[in-house]
């Protein structure tokens, strides 16, 4: 199997590793740099990750390297490997909104260069991720394509998309876990109000997201025929729904990850 090197030992990288732990990937395949040695010996130590010395040492010992970084700092770390990469057998992973291929490649002045652009979520600390991913055009094999989905698929769902909807998966699922602890947090308050401890009020809100989001990913019906499934004439959950619909519940939502989508365009300039 080839080596996986990542650059930066954020909260990405860590929900990655993670995930990949949980699922018995093998991490000693992995090599880990980051602008501070205590972050990356804190991954090391936790994870059983190897240290890298530096980026250029991760561009060496790696076929496939993540760029685990804000975007702000892709021109300095790609200006200290570029001479080191080996344009025909390595794969470059992007995961920084609003940094497209084409731009990537221009940085490393190399036009074949094999980059995927990718965007995973946080619940791929429990191997329970959504990753979408984009292949630049016409340089990698389909073995090379099964080989990218497969580290991806260790921790998360993988769905390859055409670059453009990239930035809509942002909002879609890379941002939305963060909508959806608010939510979760919000019903675990409603729970508290009415006399419920707080740990089980967090457990059965937390239960009711994946139960509903598994029957959507199951029964191939419409979310909203499953809420109407839900709905009793003249029950409480209609009476819930009309709050909802009257506070904006589902205009909020929309609004919200539209401007999460346009945040990331704007990242591009």
């Amino acid at each position: 199997m080839n080596k996986i090197g990542i650059i930066g030992a954020g909260n990405v990288s860590r929900a990655m590793l993670t995930g990949m732990a949980k699922s018995k990937y093998n991490l000693e395949l992995i090599y880990v740099n980051s602008k501070t040695q205590e972050s990356k010996e804190r991954l090391a130590l936790d994870l059983m990750v190897n240290c890298a010395r530096s980026n250029i040492d991760i561009v060496k010992k790696s076929k496939y390297v993540f760029f685990a970084i804000k975007s702000k700092h892709y021109g300095d770390v790609i200006d200290e490997v570029k001479e080191y990469v080996d344009v025909e057998n390595q794969i470059f992973i992007s995961l920084a909104p609003g940094f497209e291929i084409k731009e990537f490649k221009e940085k490393f002045g190399y036009p074949n260069l094999k980059v995927v652009r990718a965007m995973p979520n946080l619940p791929s600390y429990v191997a329970a991720g959504m990753s979408c991913l984009s292949f630049s055009d016409n340089d990698f094999s389909q073995e090379e394509i099964d080989e990218v989905v497969e580290i991806f698929k260790s921790f998360s769902e993988v769905e390859i998309l055409d670059e453009d909807y990239i930035d809509t998966a942002v909002s879609i699922s890379a941002s939305s876990p963060a909508y959806v602890y608010i939510m979760i947090e919000a019903m675990g308050d409603a729970g508290v109000l009415t006399g419920m401890p707080r740990k089980q009020s967090y457990k059965l809100a937390a239960q009711a997201v994946i139960g509903a989001a598994q029957m959507v990913k199951e029964l191939d019906l419409h979310p909203g025929e499953l809420k109407d499934a839900v709905c009793s004439p003249g029950g409480t959950t209609i009476e819930a729904i009309k709050v909802l619909e009257n506070r904006g519940f589902r205009s909020a939502l929309i609004e919200s990850m539209l401007a999460c989508y346009n945040k990331a365009k704007q990242l591009k300039k």
